[in-house]
């Protein structure tokens, strides 16, 4: 019997990147009956990408965004496209992880062997580490600390799956149960909560979050300095513009999301960020004044 899976995957003006990312995951090793069917949103690039991915890979499906998308709501568009023809398995893909060829039978195994264990509603995260430095950088993640909700650590792969409370989206399995729970990827967010959003959202549904074994590829932190907000560097206002940026912390997206999963010191956990930002600004400043 035919497995059918769907790779989701959004792109913006890194052509060099996500032709890495395609053929590493054309060069995958799987069993003859599983079929992947890859659905790529070009949002808005102006490097060619969408052509030289036609001229690459022609069985690629390529749906264009204007430039307004941002990862999430590229990936809510591939998704929605993809819904439409039933899959058995999602596959959120980032464009600059590079997959090992062992990686998509691992999280199909994975998949399989938690089903048997009863845990037949579970995303399955494929963890990624630094192509240089060997660090872990993307994958499962669990909370931290007991007063903050969103302060989260990445858990290390290990040789069998282990349980995480929500995920980074980079390489993500979700089954057809899973799915037909939670529907889509949410876009109220832009950019970078909607993965979060989703792993925190299938725990309260009855679904859970694994972390599968060993590492299912290469990628990069990004950015690799960290953000401009953190930088005490910057202006109050430059810091401001970063923070409040899609690819930042945009209050309006962060607010929906606080009072999703904050429980009732969600206002407080909204502000945090944004007052802390302006704290840190004017610090250096009475420092001097002092001196």
């Amino acid at each position: 019997m035919t497995c059918r899976t769907a790779v989701l995957i959004t792109c913006h003006n890194r052509k060099p990147k996500t032709l890495a990312c395609l053929e590493a995951l054309f060069d995958q090793a799987i069993p003859s009956h599983f079929t992947l069917d890859v659905y790529l949103v070009d949002d808005g690039s102006t490097d060619g990408t969408a052509k030289a991915v036609q001229q690459t890979y022609p069985q690629v499906k390529i749906l264009l965004g204007d430039g307004s998308l941002y990862w999430n709501r590229g990936m809510h568009k591939a998704f929605a496209e993809a819904l439409l023809h039933d899959y058995d398995y999602y596959l959120w893909l980032n464009d600059d992880t590079v997959l090992y060829p062992e990686a998509l039978s691992c999280l199909w195994q994975t998949s399989h062997q938690l089903a048997k264990q009863g845990h037949d509603k579970a995303i399955i995260v494929g963890s990624t580490h630094h192509p240089d430095t060997g660090k872990l950088t993307y994958g499962g993640v669990v909370r931290s600390t007991w007063w903050h909700p969103f302060k989260y650590r990445l858990v290390e792969p290990g040789t069998e799956p282990k349980p995480a409370e929500t995920l980074n989206g980079n390489c993500v399995l979700i089954p057809r149960a899973v799915v037909q729970i939670l529907g889509n990827i949410d876009p109220t967010f832009s950019h970078s909560i909607g993965d979060t959003d989703y792993g925190l959202r299938s725990q309260r549904q009855g679904c859970s979050v694994w972390v599968a074994p060993g590492y299912a590829g290469k990628c990069q932190t990004n950015p690799p300095q960290g953000h401009p907000w953190h930088d005490p560097g910057f202006t109050l206002k430059q810091r401001w513009q970063a923070v409040t940026d899609k690819k930042g912390l945009p209050p309006r997206e962060s607010k929906v999301f606080c009072q999703r999963h904050a429980g009732w010191l969600w206002l407080f956990y909204w502000l945090l960020p944004y007052v802390r930002l302006g704290l840190v600004s004017l610090l250096p400043k009475a420092q001097k004044k002092k001196g």
